[in-house]
């Protein structure tokens, strides 16, 4: 198993209250020339965690990162009729976000959490991951 120190929270950059699906994401990354979709989880409007990459695989998510690196993704990340970045994270995905990177940091405890915006010019995700979940 590779050796994990940073969980990297992103976003979909997609609008917010549209369903997106691992396959949909896949495909996009895919269309882009990349192998496989780039995040190992995906949490779904709803709540629901889905996986995307085994986290044996090394991810396509944060460029300089994604060796030594989990990435997680909800969907959503852009305000409807403006497209600006904006946190629409549902309280269903907030709570599953919460629960999934508690398993994350229980199974890696070398590991700290990141937002995307933290190693790349990007509002990525669209709320400051490091500070939200400083306490994990």
């Amino acid at each position: 198993m590779r050796k994990i120190t940073e969980i990297i929270v992103h976003c979909s950059d997609t609008v917010e209250g549209t369903h997106w699906t691992v396959d949909d994401l896949r495909k996009w990354h895919k269309d882009r020339g990349w192998l496989d979709i780039g995040y190992h989880y995906v949490v779904y409007l709803d709540g629901s965690i889905h996986r995307g990459r085994s986290e044996e695989v090394v991810g396509a998510h944060c460029v300089g990162h994604n060796a030594h690196s989990i990435g997680v993704c909800y969907i959503g990340g852009k305000e409807a009729g403006t497209f600006r970045a904006k946190d629409t994270r549902t309280p269903a995905q907030k709570e599953a976000l919460l629960r999934l990177l508690i398993d994350l940091v229980c199974r890696y405890p070398d590991a700290e959490i990141y937002g995307h915006r933290d190693f790349a010019n990007r509002k990525c995700p669209c709320f400051d991951a490091r500070k939200e979940y400083m306490q994990l």
